[in-house]
């Protein structure tokens, strides 16, 4: 039997009261507790008692059902506590903003949740945490706040670099909506209370005309009927215009940026992430290596996002915590540090750091009639023509056009772990598009699956310091837009994966400025998982001779390996 508290209220320092449930199995003993918080609602996360786990396409799948598999916990000797964030749920308290809610930090509240939760009779003063995504994040919050009875933290799937959350290579990426404001398959943040926008709170009334304003006159924006309605009536969508407003990265992103506060951390962490979310992937391993920790990091199978209720990775999150929070001696501090489920031949492979194996950065050039080669075209310059595509906005037309490139069948099985780069030579008759690129493992029988993906607003195309060989960054803190008709060197970083292209296979590139709605890839994702589209017409011109090479960069794993 279960024993369920309903309807705790945890007091804040300030005099806030969270809500809370608690579950753990029948006697007086004392057990280690496992916190799950996020304003996904509490009675949300109870649905993991009837529901049992859907893989898309379920109509009954739900992304916010993150918590965990409450029965799975109980059983295994712990005390699960699902609590909802101020301004959520049961929870007192308004919420302003993104991670500062009315102006406290989530990670504060997740200290005083920690430690009064320690102190309860059914907890014997030892607590992990656990829930994937937004539930991953305050994982990280907590404990960059050093809770005393904060142990170790599991965390699944977190988003990190808030910027990067919300914008993908400057291209507005529409998942963070539908985790907000409950469309397409998640039911939403649990809105009870107040929220603020934190736009609204902190500037004059002409400032934000002036931001909406200048928004607007975003042929991409303009374009989109959703955005339209939200910059003019923000009230019910207070997130979603902050984001909206706030287009490059700066102040607003990086105040309680995860990646920042990580460094305050000195629990155990394990970071556990699934291929085929390059961008979360991203942010998990940057993660992992500002960490300075015990920690291990795991890279799991695609595709992403399949279970909810979440029921995924809970063997080794129980190894984890059995260790940690029971002291019992499992072996799991003696594997290796970095863990990888290599794609293509699907095994996995391991190490201390990411990428586990030795690599090194090779061209693979684009080619005339579509083909990608290790050596540049072989002919004269003006033998290797320019090719393009033309997109018009898909306000008329239903189709997205794309440039493709493959390489011929490989003749023995080739691994690529790592970052990339894409340097290409274009030329574009508009002020911005996109540059969207996808990497595909195609199999003999036409088959494929998705390896990794770059995103690039044109206007976003500067380079920071911190840039080296196939591993751009870009600081997305301005925009500039292009000349139209001038040839430019875009870099576009390529997302981190780890894929062996089995004989036979071939690596298939497509280039387009919009993505299909509906593909090999997005139909094993939430609708709303796509990215604004660009708003005018744009012709793209891409240029490939020899005062324009281009070219990928990728991470070839080195042959003694």
């Amino acid at each position: 039997m279960m024993v369920v508290h309903k309807d705790l209220h945890v007091p804040m320092r300030d005099g806030v009261h969270l809500a809370a449930d608690a579950y753990h199995a029948e006697g007086d003993e004392p057990r280690p507790a496992l916190v799950a918080l996020s304003p996904y609602g509490k009675e949300l996360q109870a649905l993991a008692l009837t529901i049992p786990p859907q893989k898309r396409p379920s109509p009954l799948w739900d992304g916010c059902i993150e918590a965990g598999d409450i029965s799975r916990v109980v059983k295994e000797g712990y005390v699960h506590v699902i609590g909802d964030v101020r301004g959520s749920g049961g929870s007192e308290g308004e919420h302003i903003g993104n991670y500062n809610a009315g102006g406290v930090p989530l990670g504060q509240d997740a200290y005083d949740f920690i430690e009064w939760v320690a102190a309860q009779p059914w907890c014997n003063g030892v607590v992990g945490m656990i829930g994937i995504s937004y539930f991953g994040s305050m994982q990280v919050f907590a404990a960059s706040e050093r809770p005393p009875s904060l142990k170790a933290i599991f965390v699944s799937g977190g988003h990190f670099d808030f910027y990067e959350t919300t914008y993908h290579g400057g291209v507005m990426w529409f998942m963070p909506r539908a985790a907000r404001e409950g469309r397409g398959g998640d039911s939403g943040w649990a809105f009870t209370h107040r929220h603020k926008s934190r736009m609204l709170e902190t500037y004059s009334e002409e400032e934000v005309k002036r931001r909406v304003a200048e928004r607007l006159a975003d042929p991409d924006v303009a374009a989109w009927p959703n955005l339209v309605h939200v910059l003019n009536y923000p009230i019910h969508h207070e997130s979603w215009f902050d984001i909206i407003t706030n287009e490059v990265d700066g102040e607003w992103y990086e105040e309680q940026n995860p990646i920042n506060l990580a460094k305050n951390i000195d629990i155990p962490v394990y970071l556990q992430i699934n291929q085929g979310r390059g961008w979360t992937l991203d942010g998990t391993i940057e993660l992992f290596d500002v960490l300075n920790c015990p920690k291990k990091l795991e890279i799991g199978p695609y595709p992403p996002m399949q279970t909810r209720p979440w029921v995924d990775e809970h063997d080794t999150m129980f190894r984890w915590y059995d260790y940690w929070l029971k002291g019992i001696d499992n072996g799991i501090m003696d594997e290796p540090s970095v863990k990888v489920h290599v794609e293509g031949t699907r095994h996995w492979a391991t190490g201390e750091q990411w990428p586990v194996k030795d690599v090194e950065y090779r061209p693979l050039y684009l080619r005339s009639r579509g083909k990608l080669a290790f050596e540049p075209e072989p002919y004269g310059v003006e033998v290797a023509h320019p090719e393009g595509f033309f997109q018009a906005p898909l306000t008329i037309t239903d189709k997205v056009e794309k440039l493709s490139w493959a390489t011929e069948p490989f003749e023995k099985v080739t691994s690529i772990h790592g970052v990339g780069a894409a340097h290409l030579y274009v030329e574009i008759d508009q002020p911005d598009t996109n540059f969207i690129l996808r990497f595909w493992d195609e199999a003999p029988s036409g088959k494929r699956q998705l390896v990794t993906t770059g995103f690039l607003k044109a206007s976003h195309n500067e380079l920071d310091e911190r840039t080296s060989e196939g591993n751009p960054y870009h600081p997305h803190t301005r925009s500039e837009p292009v000349e139209p008709g001038t040839i430019n060197e875009y870099v576009i970083r390529i997302y981190p994966f780890a894929n062996d292209f089995r004989v036979g296979h071939k690596l298939v590139v497509e280039l387009m400025c919009n993505e299909p709605l509906v593909d090999d890839h997005n139909s094993l994702l939430p609708p709303d998982a796509f990215h604004l589209p660009v708003g005018r017409s744009v012709t793209h011109t891409v240029y490939r001779d020899a005062k324009h090479l281009s070219r990928l960069v990728l991470p070839f794993v080195s042959v003694d390996h």
